[in-house]
């Protein structure tokens, strides 16, 4: 399988390689995702003396557990750097990490978690002002371009669509990547959410997914998936609290500033790998047989851009959808200071596009983009 250099690897180095540098590294990102991958292609870059730590062994648990804190010191011995994959394993980590932290200004730590509701649980008042927090997602379309030609990229934008961008998924042929992105959704995408919020209503959480999976675009109600499930609002709104903290899902919201008939209170969900959302309704079919090509181009290009923003640390920018009780609306708004920069996501080539009157009345001096297969490099990734 091909090495694909991911976006945070450079910046996670330089802080290693900084003496200065004491923070933890803690970086998120869903299983499967590729963050054993990425530790360990960190550890060939640096020349520290270092040791790799998988938390699913219980043995390992049990190193690192704070029952056995005053053993800390001959496991650490002479190691400059101690990688812990999978932390949010050990049990009370967060006090762990703040010993370690604490006791051994000269260690480097990267702690990896793919749940960010159990581990930040347990970590976010231990480590106050002692760590940073990086997210890895599945793959980026120009992590993926770094190695290819243009013509190449243009063409796997098609697969992209389809099979989503799982390490496991879009570097293999496509009979591989359905098998694989089929394996992921039914052994691993639930696999935390189960193991630690014990939920008891397992079914009610895989049919919440699919109609979200054929609502993407639209705007969301919640009172409308209740009724559909047959359960309280509440549950579906925790239930989409916990897939968007296992990085499933995210939320846009509208934006509401300055018009009186702006909607406000209202929500769009997108999935973060698209291999994901289709295979959860069993569709990976080429983008020529199937009638939701705007939808998936929409759902890919704001999930891109909500990549890049992550990607960048910290993150100083705000993003939202906008509609009107007009019935006009935009696909993305990216709200920088005062500035704000409109997105319109167009599948087919577009002559002219026309933002609404009433969002130009409202928010004066915004700028507009029209993006295209034809474009969304430059118009995304500039």
């Amino acid at each position: 399988m091909a090495t694909v250099k991911r976006t945070i690897s450079d910046d996670i180095i330089r802080r290693l390689k900084n003496p200065d540098e004491h923070k933890i590294i803690i970086i998120y990102g869903a299983r499967q995702v590729g963050k054993t991958t990425l530790v360990k292609h960190i550890l060939s870059q640096t020349n520290l003396n270092s040791e790799y730590f998988n938390c699913d062994y219980i043995d390992v648990q049990s190193m690192f557990s704070y029952e056995n804190a005053v053993n800390i010191k001959n496991i650490i011995g002479n190691l400059e750097l101690i990688i812990l994959d999978e932390a949010q394993r050990i049990p009370n980590i967060g006090i762990t990490l703040k010993i370690l932290h604490d006791e051994y200004p000269k260690l480097k730590i990267i702690a990896t978690g793919s749940s960010s509701f159990d581990l930040s649980n347990m970590i976010n008042e231990p480590l106050t002002g002692r760590k940073v927090v990086y997210q890895l997602y599945p793959f980026t379309f120009m992590e993926l371009a770094s190695n290819r030609s243009t013509m190449e990229s243009r063409r796997e934008l098609n697969r992209i669509l389809r099979f989503g961008t799982y390490p496991s998924v879009i570097l293999n042929d496509d009979r591989t990547a359905l098998e694989n992105i089929t394996e992921i959704v039914s052994s691993y995408l639930f696999k935390d959410i189960l193991e630690f919020q014990h939920l008891k209503k397992p079914d009610v959480l895989l049919e919440l997914l699919k109609l979200l999976a054929f609502q993407i675009s639209n705007e969301v109600s919640y009172t409308e998936l209740a009724r559909k499930l047959r359960v309280d609002q509440t549950v579906v709104q925790r239930y989409i609290q916990l897939l968007e903290d296992s990085f499933i899902i995210f939320r846009l919201k509208a934006l509401k500033k300055n018009l009186r008939n702006e909607i406000g209170k209202s929500r769009k969900i997108y999935f973060w790998d698209l291999g994901v959302r289709n295979a959860l309704i069993q569709n990976t079919n080429s983008l020529d047989f199937r009638n939701d090509q705007g939808a998936l181009w929409e759902n890919f290009c704001i999930a891109e851009h909500e990549k890049i923003l992550d990607y960048n640390i910290p993150r100083i920018v705000n993003t939202y959808f906008w509609r009107n009780y007009n019935q006009k609306e935009i696909d993305l708004i990216e709200e920088r200071g005062e500035k704000y920069l409109a997105f319109e996501f167009k599948w087919n080539t577009v002559k002219k596009f026309k933002p609404p009157a009433d969002f130009i009345k409202g928010y004066p001096g915004s700028e507009f983009k029209v993006v295209t297969p034809d474009n969304f490099v430059s118009e995304i990734y500039s």
